[in-house]
């Protein structure tokens, strides 16, 4: 009697004998059977089941099974092919898969950061697709950034969704565009957001631009991807005194004095931060003595900027306000912009506050 240990039933090999070996499936029959199942390959399975069926027989393979369904599965295929040739039912076929792809990719949803695309900045409708173009071609927007909303679970309305798109874009904007010259008099913000019905579907995406209402034949973009670092640095240097700028109350001297000085207080802080950049770097010729010179005007437009943070009433404030500004001439920056290659022509209006970086653009939904 065997131990304990020993093999059960009849068909246990006894330890230290190997297992005889099992004949190989015919990797033609496999392909036979793929190849009938995959779409377009049909007629090339009847070819390798035809051919793996006698190789089955020789070598003694497993697989005829595989091979006969191929077989069987191309010849229908292979008939279903020619019918939809015949009848035109695959060319409809594939131009609906073309049609398809085509669709997709006018998707907003297919948009990437620098693409332009052509929109109708003055609609308000539902977007449900975004012709994306080569950007020396007409385009009246340009992608900046692509973010998604975290901020809510549940729908929180249209209004909350343009706050959060308007804070979110305009910084994507101003380090997109950092040259706010190089921009387009009409340029401004534009975004593409979640309406409700799309929301419900998971959709949390807003897709960032600068758009125009007249079309475009060259991009946008000036930041770190297009600018050198002498250029960088100096919109780096004088972007802060533009954006504080912007930030001037609505309300003048007479209506909220105290407002109004705390606002020329973040301009002077700014003008005197511009000017130590400009002396602590090391600048290229020309723009070397242009940049000093810039530094020695901005350090003049600094003291009045001083008093009208200081005025000790409306008067004061009214008197130092028409010379603070013309000491920021925009006409200042013209030799240093020239110098570093920037585009060296003011926007009109440029020093009435409006760079055109951010704008009053308005969003689209998505």
């Amino acid at each position: 009697m065997p131990g304990p240990y020993g093999p059960y039933g009849t068909s246990a090999v006894p330890y230290g004998m190997p297992p005889a070996p099992q004949p190989a499936t015919s990797g033609l029959a496999v392909a036979s059977l793929v190849s009938g199942i995959v779409c377009c390959l049909p007629p090339l399975g009847l070819v390798l089941g035809l051919i793996a069926l006698p190789r089955i027989k020789k070598r003694q393979q497993r697989g005829k099974g595989l091979a006969v369904t191929g077989i069987a599965l191309s010849a229908v295929s292979s008939l279903l092919m020619g019918l939809g040739f015949v009848t035109g039912a695959f060319s409809d076929f594939w131009s609906g898969v073309r049609d398809g792809v085509e669709e997709a990719s006018k998707s907003p949803s297919s948009l990437i950061i620098g693409d332009c695309f052509r929109t109708d900045v003055e609609s308000k409708a539902y977007v449900d697709e975004a012709d994306a173009v080569p950007c020396h071609r007409p385009h009246e927007g340009e992608v900046t950034g692509i973010f998604e909303v975290t901020e809510f679970g549940a729908w929180p309305g249209a209004g909350a969704i343009d706050r959060v798109a308007e804070k979110r874009c305009e910084e994507f904007n101003k380090t997109y565009a950092m040259d706010a010259w190089a921009l387009p008099e009409s340029a401004g913000l534009y975004y593409l957001a979640p309406v409700e019905e799309s929301w419900k579907g998971g959709d949390r995406t807003v897709i960032c631009a600068l758009a125009t209402d007249e079309p475009l034949a060259e991009s946008m973009r000036t930041d770190e991807a297009t600018l050198d670092s002498e250029q960088v640095y100096y919109l780096r240097t004088m972007n802060p005194v533009d954006e504080r700028l912007l930030m001037e109350p609505d309300a003048d001297a007479d209506e909220d004095l105290e407002a109004n000085k705390e606002w020329a207080g973040t301009v002077h802080l700014a003008i005197t931060g511009a000017v130590g950049r400009l002396h602590e770097h090391d600048w290229d010729s020309p723009a070397d003595s242009r940049a000093a010179s810039l530094a020695k005007e901005l350090d003049a437009a600094a003291r009045t900027w001083h008093k009208l943070a200081t005025a000790k009433d409306e008067d004061a404030f009214w008197d130092a306000y028409d010379e603070a500004f013309e000491a920021l001439a925009p006409e200042n920056e013209v030799d240093v912009r020239s110098a570093l290659g920037l585009h060296s022509v003011p926007p009109e209006g440029y020093s009435d506050s409006d760079s055109g970086n951010g704008g009053d653009g308005g969003g689209e939904k998505v």
